[in-house]
């Protein structure tokens, strides 16, 4: 029997302190693209799910996705890596809330290692019923 401790990931070290674990996901063969790597627009929408989840906290209602800043591919991601994605909160408006999201590959047979793959910032806007802006509600102190 393997002690507890030893169970523990002495690599955790390499993942965010600062960002808030907001979504896990383990890609399949059906979200791969011609060259066999996970398709690109498959990692953007779940960035996207993973970037609204701080911003719903904010917004206690609908919102839309209205701006992706920056999108990037630092590497491929692959059939069976579990992917673990970190946000934080980089601004909040009126109308608006930008997450910062990063993305990290556990390789399925190298677990314990983490490697970035993908970063994006994105800003989602609290909207009304027919989907125009509306103000974000007042936030109650912790």
């Amino acid at each position: 029997m393997v002690p507890m401790n030893d169970l523990r990931n002495p690599h955790h070290g390499d993942l965010p302190a600062d960002l808030e674990l907001v979504l896990k996901v383990i890609p399949q063969p059906r979200d791969c693209n011609a060259n066999g790597d996970i398709f690109g627009g498959w990692v953007m929408a779940q960035v996207d799910l993973a970037g609204s989840v701080i911003p719903a906290r904010y917004a206690r209602g609908r919102m839309a996705t209205v701006a992706v800043k920056e999108f990037i591919f630092k590497q491929p991601v692959r059939v069976g890596d579990i992917l673990s994605f970190y946000g934080a909160l980089e601004r909040v408006g009126r109308t608006s809330v930008t997450v910062r999201i990063e993305v990290f590959a556990e390789r399925f047979a190298d677990q314990g290692r983490y490697i970035k793959v993908t970063e994006a910032t994105l800003t989602y806007v609290a909207i009304d019923a027919q989907g125009r802006p509306r103000p974000l509600p007042p936030q109650q102190a912790s």
